[in-house]
């Protein structure tokens, strides 16, 4: 018998249909390598839900083959999941400086303490089991960002990690194209390559056009500046410093995020500042409003970052004053869009001035626009391609770009997360489905919440609650005490004694034809007090409120 031919298998569960929870694993010579693991934020459906994880049954079932997780970045979309994952799966992690910097302050607050994190850095390439695994410096949006270069006997998988292509980057190093051209020179088995900005046409612009735009603004600003930005954006924040330091403006960082980022860029010397820039915010009165200049958090609106508690008047220590100046540097994610408005049109009402993305350079994107990513296709030139980073939408235009660049259709895969692909020397195949899946984090609960749970809490939103509880002797059956009624979210009972009482009624006379045709059983009585409620309830108010029944026996 000859030695089974061998193949890697891609099994993506997340980031696929979806923007976050990006976690991709891959699977060869019984060895398994996971990259990124990301979480995203609650849809609006999801009542009170924290956080989203992807779901990792598969992973914990081949625990003893996975020879660790690799990390693309240091954002929440494909490192927010590794603590709840880790506590999982006791695996080694491997990243580049800021990103490995960002993932031990998470862990940290999780109390994790023994994960082995190990550095490498963008340019060099290690082993991990049998895998050959290259770190190829990148751009994006946070520093430290690598595409993935990952050798096989059978030939390299590229991972481009969220990527764009920016000849003017703020620390002057720029994504190795040259690397990515070799590799494609020699021959690159498959491409996963990011899908964020497929539809936009062109290219996204360099970082440094917003650097141009803040000096800009604060040439021609006397008031108080605050900038909102995502704390991850160390370029972004640089900019911010540079611009304060050469208009002699010291700087106030806010929002935990932005503090916890700053803080490890500086150890690790991503951020550089003049001495005696950042001061602190209970120093601020020292100083004039034309030499202040405030970074914070809540560029997305958010009810508790930041710039919305300084726009509600919340925040303990800084208010907008009229006259402030306030830029929002950064666009509202899909879903933001509300919550941004709301809090510009507070900050109005205050009396600020506020610079949005409409009004001026004050962002760019850190994804490829549709040019960047054709040339990472001419560049790589794979022999198969699967769309990663997108909703159904962007995978799909993506998957049309390729072919337009003339990739045969047959060797493009756009799947979604749990299908599994496999490729050999002579064919790439689609070969059935693991489990994945939304995994839903509420407060220290995870996984706890499910369909079931989100359906009632949508009912309780949306209805409210009645209870119904009756006291009945246990040897007669007669109603003791009772029915009393309380309603939560429903109606406001003191305004509505007439509806339940008339409740009440119904529920006694209900109960006293169970008892004169003998009924004892609870659950016939329970079923009988909802349904002759439900009907009455929905005649009279044409709603349908969750009514619960109490029975107690004496």
């Amino acid at each position: 018998m000859g030695r089974k031919p061998s193949k890697i298998r891609i099994v993506p569960l997340g980031g696929l249909k979806e923007i976050g929870k990006n976690m991709t694993v891959i699977e060869y010579k019984d060895e398994m390598l996971i990259i990124d693991c990301g979480l995203s934020f609650p849809e609006d459906e999801m009542l009170g839900i924290d956080i989203v994880i992807p779901d990792i049954t598969y992973l914990i079932k081949n625990k003893d083959k996975i020879k660790g997780i690799v990390l693309t970045h240091g954002h929440e979309d494909h490192i927010g999941a590794l603590p709840y994952v880790l506590k999982k799966i006791d695996v080694p992690v491997y990243g580049t400086r800021l990103t490995l910097g960002l993932v031990e302050t998470k862990l940290k607050e999780h109390k994790l303490t023994e994960v082995h994190l190990q550095r490498v850095d963008a340019g060099t390439t290690i082993q991990i089991g049998s895998y050959e695994v290259e770190f190829i410096k990148s751009s994006h949006s946070i520093p430290d960002a690598c595409a993935l270069a990952i050798s096989t006997s059978l030939g390299v998988i590229l991972h481009t990690g969220d990527f764009k292509i920016d000849y003017t980057p703020i620390d002057g190093q720029m994504i190795d194209l040259q690397r990515i051209a070799e590799l494609g020179k020699k021959g690159i088995l498959l491409m996963m390559a990011d899908s964020t900005n497929v539809e936009r046409p062109g290219s996204t612009m360099s970082e440094s056009k917003v650097g141009a735009t803040f000096e800009s603004i604060f040439n021609n600003t006397k008031s108080r500046i605050i900038v909102a930005t995502f704390a991850s954006n160390v370029h972004r924040v640089q900019q911010v410093m540079n611009a304060a330091a050469k208009y002699n403006r010291k700087v106030v960082v806010s929002g935990r995020s932005m503090v916890n980022v700053v803080s490890v860029a500086q150890e690790l010397g991503t951020l550089v500042m003049p001495e005696g820039l950042l001061i602190d915010v209970n120093n601020i009165d020292q100083y004039d409003d034309h030499e202040i200049v405030i970074i914070t958090t809540g560029s997305q609106g958010e009810a508790m970052a930041g710039l919305s508690r300084m726009a509600t008047s919340e925040h303990r220590k800084l208010d907008i004053r009229a006259g402030d100046t306030v830029i929002i540097s950064a666009t509202p994610i899909p879903g933001n869009e509300k919550l941004v408005s709301r809090v510009i049109n507070q900050l109005f009402e205050k009396g600020a001035d506020v610079i949005y993305e409409s009004l001026a350079d004050i962002h760019v994107s850190g994804h490829a626009c549709q040019e960047e990513l054709k040339l990472m296709h001419r560049l790589a030139n794979p022999k198969y391609f699967i769309p990663v980073h997108g909703e159904f939408r962007h995978l799909k235009q993506h998957a049309k770009l390729a072919e337009s660049l003339g990739m045969d259709s047959q060797n493009i895969f756009t799947i979604q997360n749990g299908n599994v692909v496999e490729i050999t020397k002579d064919y790439a195949k689609l070969a059935g489905n693991v489990p994945s899946g939304p995994v839903l984090v509420d407060g220290l609960g995870v996984g706890d919440v499910g369909n079931i749970v989100l359906r009632d809490r949508k009912h309780l939103a949306e209805d409210g609650l009645m209870v119904v509880v009756v006291t009945i002797s246990k040897e007669s059956s007669k109603i003791i005490a009772g029915p009393d009624i309380i309603s939560r979210g429903f109606v406001y009972v003191r305004e509505s004694e007439d509806l339940i009482d008339e409740a009440k009624q119904i529920v006694k006379n209900a109960l006293e034809i169970c008892e004169q045709q003998n009924t004892k059983e609870w659950s016939v009585l329970k079923s009988t007090i909802r349904d002759v409620l439900k009907d009455y309830l929905y005649q009279k108010t044409k709603r349908r409120p969750m009514i619960l029944p109490v029975i107690m026996e004496v």
